[in-house]
């Protein structure tokens, strides 16, 4: 939550720096009555023998027109965008604390709690096999699911039982009395075309802490796996 007040306040200071260039910038610009009191003296100072046709100031006026709603329209703008950003960092606070679901092989497993996720399987295969490693790259878990068609197979696994698609797995021999809360690293391996392939993984995490960047883009922190872009965000979790 720090993050995102320190990010919302230092971006509040950027736009209230940004408008007051912008009011000393408007003070050196021509404006309208300025460009009308100089087309008056272009008037009054014009050669007799050859003056100025009419529609030349209509031209010039109808231009200085056209680029001041052009220069309101650009104003507007802004203070929309700006109007964006701080509604999404408003929205960013209401991640903290959830659980999301994002592509990646590593995650933490939470005091008491589960890691979900997903494996996507690119076609049938034979033997889909789960390795569980530690931080330190400890083999401390390993799960056979067996042959698996192609498409998306939905995990759980709270340290001990894994389920796969709701249905209970066989709890591995290597740790019968559970693992504690940790980070740790799935590693899903399956025999395709004949060779060994490594499937992609989708996993959840807690966010930690919301980071708004300068152009509005919002990076979760998440537990056991580090910045994430909020686009790469699978799913939300309740």
């Amino acid at each position: 939550m720090n993050d995102i007040e320190a990010s919302s306040n230092s971006l509040f200071s950027d736009l209230s720096i940004a408008r007051k260039n912008e009011e000393q910038n408007t003070s050196n610009e021509l404006g309208q009555q300025a460009f009308l009191k100089l087309m008056i003296t272009q008037m009054e100072n014009q050669d007799p023998l050859s003056p100025q046709e009419n529609s030349d100031f209509i031209a010039q006026l109808a231009q200085f027109s056209s680029v001041e709603s052009l220069d309101k329209l650009n104003n507007n703008f802004d203070t929309f965008t700006n109007s964006f950003v701080a509604n999404q960092a408003l929205q960013a606070s209401t991640l903290v604390g959830r659980s999301v679901t994002v592509p990646t092989d590593t995650t933490q497993l939470p005091v008491g709690g589960v890691v979900n996720g997903s494996i996507e399987v690119p076609s049938s295969t034979g033997e889909v096999g789960i390795n569980i490693y530690t931080e330190a790259g400890e083999l401390v878990d390993q799960f056979s699911l067996g042959p698996q068609a192609a498409g998306e197979m939905v995990l759980r696994w709270d340290g001990l039982h894994l389920e796969i698609n709701g249905e209970l797995i066989d709890q591995s021999s290597l740790n019968p009395d559970g693992l504690a809360a940790g980070t740790y690293r799935f590693e899903v391996t399956s025999m395709i075309d004949g060779e060994e392939t490594e499937l992609a993984t989708a996993l959840s995490a807690n966010v930690n802490s919301v980071t708004v960047g300068a152009t509005g883009v919002l990076t979760l922190n998440l537990a056991g796996v580090g910045p994430v872009s909020l686009a790469d965000v699978k799913q939300f979790n309740e």
